[in-house]
C-alpha cells in the first residue's frame, strides 16, 4: 500500500500544500560564472610557450 493510501483527502491536500511551499522556498544554485582568461593565459595552458630542450653532447639543454 502506499502511504496516500492511509490518509484522507484532506490531509493529502495539506501535505501537497506544505510540499510546494517547501519547494518555493529552496534556494536555487547560482549560475557559475566563468573565469575570463586572456589570450595568453589560454595561450599556456595549451602548452605554446613551454621550454625547449635540445640534447646537446649527451647533456640535454634548454633552447
Amino acid at each position: 500500500m502506499k502511504f496516500a493510501d492511509h490518509l484522507s483527502k484532506a490531509q493529502i491536500q495539506q501535505f501537497n500544500q506544505v510540499r510546494r511551499f517547501a519547494e518555493n522556498q529552496r534556494e536555487k544554485p547560482k549560475p557559475i560564472q566563468q573565469e575570463q582568461l586572456s589570450r595568453r593565459d589560454l595561450e599556456d595552458l595549451m602548452g605554446k610557450h613551454r621550454d625547449t630542450y635540445k640534447r646537446v653532447g649527451g647533456a640535454v639543454r634548454r633552447r
